[in-house]
Formats: structure tokens, sequence, C-alpha cells
């Protein structure tokens, strides 16, 4: 973990560049030093029916969720979230400068029980840090 989601509203597709930002709060997550490579999954979502204050249609939103696993002490997420969201904050900064836009973040911390997992992901990541294709 974290599993990053970006939502964002539809009128702000071509304003956000996504996968600068997709490829920016990934490596900003990883580079926090406190998630594994191996288990960081960044996705978007555009959403095309929204509503965003008095229903401007100039109003646009971008909301992140950072979903972790259980277990990290308060402070080290906070450090994490803290910066996620400036990253975050620094590549929509050009929009926020020209556009009525919301941008808001949030961390879930999942459940330690009820949380499933299968992932072969850290074996192949390691395998090809070591210049090889397969675990």
């Amino acid at each position: 973990m974290p599993h990053i989601v970006i939502e964002y509203s539809a009128n702000i597709r071509d304003r956000i560049a996504l996968e600068q930002l997709i490829e920016r709060l990934h490596t900003t997550a990883i580079g926090t030093g406190v998630f594994p490579l191996g288990g960081t999954r960044t996705r978007a979502a555009e959403r095309a029916h929204y509503r965003i204050a008095d229903g401007h249609p100039d109003n646009g939103f971008v909301h992140v969720t950072m979903r972790v696993g259980h277990g990290r002490d308060a402070g080290t997420k906070m450090r994490a979230a803290q910066t996620v969201f400036e990253a975050l904050c620094e590549h929509l900064a050009p929009l926020f400068e020209a556009a009525p836009l919301g941008i808001s973040f949030e961390v879930q911390e999942l459940d330690p029980v009820l949380n499933f997992k299968k992932n072969n992901l850290h074996d192949y990541v390691s395998a090809r840090q070591m210049g090889r294709e397969r675990p």
C-alpha cells in the first residue's frame, strides 16, 4: 500500500496533465520511504456527473484518496500525507491560479482484519531490480 485514487471532474480533463499527475503522486509516495514499491498503486477516475458549489460549469475538482495499510503511527501517516498533498497542490497550481478548483486529499487506513490481498508484485519488482524478469 498505498493505493492512490485520483478523482477529477470531466471539465478539467485537458488541463491537469493526468499522466504526469499519476506519475508524480506515485513517485512522491514511494519517495517518502513509508511505502513499498511493490505495494503502491496509483489510478485515476474521471467523474462525468457532478455538481460543484454553485453549479457554474467552470468549477472543477480533484479529490485524492490514499488508502494505506494498518499499523503506521499517526505522525508517519501525517508526514507521508502532507508530502503527497504538497505534490498534488504543486502540480495543480497553474490550474488553481486560472480557474475555480477544489483540491482535496484524504488518507484512509484499511481495516487490519477485513482487508484481503493476493500479491506477487513484490517478488517481480525484486527480481527486476536484480536484472531478472521473473522471481
